[in-house]
């Protein structure tokens, strides 16, 4: 008996779990794992008492439904059957009817046992349970944050932007001033100036490049870049390639990715509402910073480079030293890459990351810094949103405090990036090889 009511305690403790069907043929199919784990879930089940297709355990037995109940409904009526015949009909799918008898001792003979059938008190518990566990599940449904109709729309409306703006096949990186390495022997593993600018460079808005060469924006149209949607350009100076070779296409990849995140933030839902020198401002500060982002999208984490299209656009950090950058900022940019990689973003939290980064009011410049704190406190609160729906665990997981360290981190960058830009543009054989929209954003830098 021992070994009969440790299986009874077993099919008791898994029979309260077991979805909600009718509680009367629940009671007729109690059943019980297979202990050996002989049956392949493949492979199909034979009824032991008729031979007919089985649909699983029922009272400790491997039966098709129709056994399954027959045994039920005999021992509740504690039948007593005579057979007709010999007392050892042959039981098949066809004349399993003809005889109770032999097919009710082949039932007992396979193992079925009446200590299974559950009572109608029994029966009743467990649809107690399982309505129970339906409301406590549905409870837990409810009580799951869901995003809204409005915060799904901000997330559509920013990955539109973003894919408008991003270009993946990085088509127009042929357009730029063609990267010059110092070391011609290095030509298919070093690669461009700004990793950053990279990825950014590659979103797909208007064409704003001739067929022949690249085009710089006019000196002093950064405001109208923010303000309208035109793109005045006119062609670059001819550059001395003798110092810092890398430093012409880095400056037109860069100078690129700007317009690209002058794209991006104009569709961020209330940024045009904010006053021009917010705006402004608030993309003067955050340009390098959304760049470093969005090469994100490029960067790969088992050669440590920005691999953007073909050899020539695959940039390593040799070729942004060429381009007057030091270690340090290239050291804490790659440990950022590596970092944010690993957090395998989604997205839809990429793009509110980016535009949470623009909408900082604590922007030097800034002047309604309340308007812009609403807005990022909007996205705030969708990004939190999200994760906790979407973004599965263990994934998720402090995920949000994550992201907000990487803006920190991203202003560190910021600042050192600021620093050697400085050193840069003070020498005049180096700053005539940028672009007039980089000499504006970044030298009248508010930083």
């Amino acid at each position: 008996m021992s070994r009969l009511q440790s299986s009874w305690e077993m099919h008791q403790q898994s029979v309260a779990y077991l979805p909600d069907t009718d509680m009367e043929t629940m009671a007729a199919s109690t059943s019980l794992p297979d202990p050996a784990g002989e049956f392949d879930r493949n492979m199909p089940r034979i009824c032991g008492v008729c031979g007919d297709r089985a649909t699983g355990f029922h009272f400790n037995a491997m039966t098709c439904e129709g056994c399954k109940g027959f045994f039920r409904r005999s021992m509740k009526r504690k039948a007593m059957f005579t057979c007709p015949f010999n007392g050892d009909c042959k039981i098949t799918k066809d004349n399993r009817r003809h005889c109770q008898a032999c097919r009710l001792k082949r039932c007992v003979d396979i193992g079925m046992m009446k200590e299974f059938i559950l009572t109608d008190e029994e029966v009743q518990r467990k649809r107690e349970m399982i309505l129970k566990r339906k409301e406590e599940e549905a409870l837990r449904e409810s009580l799951k944050p869901k995003l809204s109709e409005e915060q799904q729309k901000v997330i559509d409306i920013l990955l539109e932007a973003h894919r408008k703006t991003y270009d993946p096949t990085y088509a127009d990186f042929t357009k730029f001033r063609p990267p010059v390495r110092s070391n011609p022997s290095n030509r298919g593993a070093a690669r461009s100036p700004s990793i950053l600018t990279q990825d950014l460079s590659s979103e797909d808005s208007t064409d704003l490049f001739g067929s022949d060469a690249f085009k710089s924006v006019e000196p002093q149209m950064f405001s109208n870049l923010v303000l309208s949607e035109e793109n005045d350009e006119s062609s670059s100076m001819n550059i001395d390639f003798s110092h810092l070779s890398m430093l012409p296409h880095l400056a037109d990849l860069v100078s690129y990715s700007i317009q690209k995140v002058i794209g991006f933030a104009k569709m961020i839902p209330g940024f045009r509402n904010l006053a021009a020198e917010d705006q402004i401002a608030l993309l003067k500060s955050s340009a390098i910073e959304v760049i470093m982002l969005r090469s994100n999208q490029s960067f790969t984490l088992e050669d440590m480079t920005w691999t953007c299209g073909s050899n020539d656009f695959k940039y390593r950090i040799s070729d942004v030293t060429q381009a007057g950058h030091s270690m340090d900022l290239l050291e804490p940019l790659v440990k950022f890459q590596v970092g944010l990689k690993k957090l395998n973003l989604h997205e839809e939290e990429h793009v509110l990351l980016m535009a949470i980064c623009i909408l900082s009011p604590d922007r030097p410049g800034v002047q309604d810094t309340s308007l812009v704190e609403s807005l990022q406190d909007r996205l705030s609160e969708i990004l939190q949103t999200y994760i906790r729906c979407r973004h599965p665990p263990p994934g998720s997981r402090l995920l949000y405090a994550k992201m907000i360290q990487k803006l920190a981190d991203l202003r560190s960058l910021n600042e050192e990036h600021s620093k050697q830009y400085r050193c840069l543009s003070f020498q005049p054989e180096h700053s005539m090889q940028l672009t007039p929209l980089v000499l504006e954003v970044f030298g009248n830098e508010i930083s």
